[in-house]
């Protein structure tokens, strides 16, 4: 009885994925993106549906695929540019003193991400790309319809003995991600 070469179903690359080789493009807020220093791939998840039985209740498959946030973490420039993209990317969606502030924000703002002209300009598409460990791109994680949902104190203390540079972190929601080759064919 042949079993065939044990060598057929190995790894060929070897090397390991390094947590420090990312480059993230955030169309909408590109400034943010430039001071980044921390990215997760969200985690994806599938519920389950209960089958009854007189025995013991059985696990199937579900069938809706939930996505993690994806959480960004950046240097703050001195000027907060960075931090402002964002900043006002929330307030121009949830218009914290009027409705006229998310116009005023939409007519500041290029178009990004606009499946439909009757909606607000309110997402952005982003890329996580995922370099090797010779730093060349190796793949890319594309998301849909990102959009801002949360954005990190920036805490001031005057009795600070030594200098730690500000770092936000921006929580987003979007409607789905791909893992494609660098082409954009999904792996």
């Amino acid at each position: 009885m042949s079993y065939g070469n044990p060598f057929e179903n190995q790894i060929s690359n070897r090397n390991f994925l390094s947590p420090t080789g990312f480059k993230f493009v955030l169309k909408r807020a590109p400034k943010v993106a430039f001071f980044g220093n921390s990215a997760n791939l969200p985690a994806i998840s599938m519920g389950t549906a209960i089958q009854p039985s007189y025995l013991k209740d059985i696990d199937q498959p579900g069938d809706k695929v939930e996505f993690g946030d994806f959480n960004f973490r950046f240097l703050v420039d001195e000027n907060l540019e960075n931090y402002l993209e964002i900043y006002n990317w929330i307030r121009g969606l949830g218009f914290p003193e009027s409705l006229k502030e998310t116009y005023d924000w939409q007519s500041g703002v290029e178009s990004f991400s606009q499946p439909d002209q009757s909606q607000l300009n309110l997402y952005s598409d982003a890329t996580l790309q995922i370099l090797t460990s010779s730093d060349n791109p190796n793949f890319k994680i594309v998301f849909q319809d990102m959009f801002p949902v949360e954005l990190s104190t920036l805490n001031f203390d005057a009795t600070s003995e030594d200098v730690a540079y500000f770092t936000a972190e921006a929580t987003f929601k979007y409607t789905i991600y791909n893992i494609t080759d660098m082409s954009g064919n999904k792996l």
